[in-house]
């Protein structure tokens, strides 16, 4: 057993398979008492079963570890503050949340449904706010914690997931709004986006060069609910993680500018536009090629 996070209590949403599994593990195998959060569903978003959560709880135990199993839904006010509610009453506190739940519905955007778009967004992004928002009031008051979200690279944009890139992308607004509203109070909020062979990773319709493990993202997370991060400053960012390979991406900016004499018109716009504004080209749209052209010739494409 480590001492990196010696003392601490830590919540980890989604934590019965997969990356929330892996990071419950790491947390505790670090110090930290942990609870365990998992509503016990397929990917797909059916059959609850609280028996998931608790089998990590006992798993974290029987290696010499504190933990407490949750079985609360996410999506809902109630359920993100019973988890915050459970840590603060067994433990006395709370100095992490990791927020992993999620699921997935697939569907192109001309047909996806309301309870698709609807479901995916709840437990993804709603489930995020529920805890942060729980979570930040109790550290608000220690004047310390660390709030980390889940995103994903699929946040530039999917071609069947538009309901979860939207809540990827979403998460990534959020942690930093987070970031920036609690850091005179000295908490801190980070994103990170896992490439890791997991449930929901196994129907990627593409062979991925750089992916990992779960428990090749659990040492990242450590990290920044360590205090090393805190004392770093490390606060409203978004980290990559795929196997050996950690990425920073980079912080929204504006690239160029032009500036009219008077009011700007649709043809002088038409007109600047291409030569000094310019785009921003989509790498996505170069991987759709690849993925048409692997799908001609019979092969799975390269990312």
């Amino acid at each position: 057993m480590g001492n990196f996070l010696a003392g601490k209590v830590i919540a980890v949403t989604g934590a019965g398979r997969g990356i929330g599994r892996a990071v419950a593990l790491a947390c505790a195998a670090e110090g930290a008492r942990v609870v365990v959060n998992d509503y016990g569903v397929s990917v797909a978003g059916e059959e609850p079963s609280s028996e998931i959560a608790t089998a990590v709880a006992k798993e974290i135990e029987a290696l010499g570890g504190e933990a407490t199993a949750v079985a609360d839904d996410v999506s809902t006010m109630a359920g993100g503050g019973r988890i915050v509610d459970t840590a603060t009453a067994r433990y006395g506190r709370l100095d992490g949340v990791v927020c992993g739940a999620g699921i997935l519905r697939e569907r192109m955007i001309f047909n996806m449904t309301e309870e698709e778009w609807d479901s995916v967004i709840a437990t993804h992004l709603k489930g995020t706010f529920t805890v942060f928002r729980a979570a930040s009031a109790v550290m608000r008051r220690q004047r310390s914690g660390t709030l980390i979200g889940f995103t994903s690279g699929n946040h530039q944009g999917s071609v069947s997931q538009a309901n979860y890139a939207s809540a990827k992308g979403g998460i990534i607004s959020l942690v930093r709004s987070a970031a920036l509203g609690l850091h005179k109070y000295g908490v801190t909020a980070n994103c990170v986006a896992p490439v890791a062979r997991t449930r929901m990773s196994a129907g990627v319709p593409m062979e991925l060069k750089e992916i990992g493990e779960p428990e090749d993202v659990a040492p990242l997370v450590v990290y920044l609910l360590g205090d090393r991060a805190r004392e770093q400053g490390v606060t409203g960012q978004v980290y990559t993680v795929a196997g050996p390979k950690i990425a920073v991406w980079a912080q929204p900016r504006e690239l160029r500018a032009a500036y009219a004499e008077g009011r700007w018109t649709p043809e002088r716009i038409a007109e600047a536009l291409p030569e000094t504004i310019g785009v921003d080209p989509m790498p996505l749209l170069d991987r759709l090629r690849d993925m048409a052209d692997a799908a001609a010739a019979g092969r799975r494409p390269n990312a």
